[in-house]
């Protein structure tokens, strides 16, 4: 089994999409830290993003219920994407939301996410090392047999 790091809605631009609150860091890069990350703790992660809602809750229901957690960016999916709260609460598998900025100190609409109440845990506006974050965490809790 692996970990699912999953990214939605303009996340393949990273590195280019407004630096200053994204970073200079490519998708690409912050793969292979968490792929890093990931081999320094034995542990196996699998990469999918993309722009379309369907495409990420199809991804979810096919690789989903035999993972061993999903670290997501929904994008802007996370503030009304029902579909997609309800693929990741579907999975059964631990789930941690992550945000590169913290969308909490952001524009108003920015502030709600309809995938808090399922995750285990939301990280934002840690930067790219939020996804690190993320999948310590889910490691530390499988460990703890949570």
């Amino acid at each position: 089994m692996a970990y699912l790091v999953i990214n939605g809605p303009n996340l393949n631009n990273l590195g280019r999409r407004d630096t200053s609150i994204y970073g200079s860091m490519t998708l690409r890069q912050i793969e292979e830290e968490i792929e890093r990350r990931a081999a320094e703790m034995g542990r196996e992660v699998l990469f999918f993003q993309s722009n379309h809602e369907g495409a990420l809750i199809d991804y979810l229901q096919e690789h989903g219920p035999s993972s061993d957690g999903v670290v997501i960016n929904p994008g802007a999916l996370t503030h009304y994407s029902y579909a997609l709260r309800d693929a990741l609460e579907d999975t059964g598998a631990p789930v941690v939301e992550v945000h590169i900025s913290d969308i909490h100190s952001r524009e108003p609409f920015r502030r709600h996410s309809v995938i808090e109440d399922i995750a285990r845990k939301q990280i934002s506006g840690n930067g790219w090392k939020g996804y690190l974050e993320a999948l310590e965490f889910l490691v530390e809790e499988e460990s703890r047999g949570s």
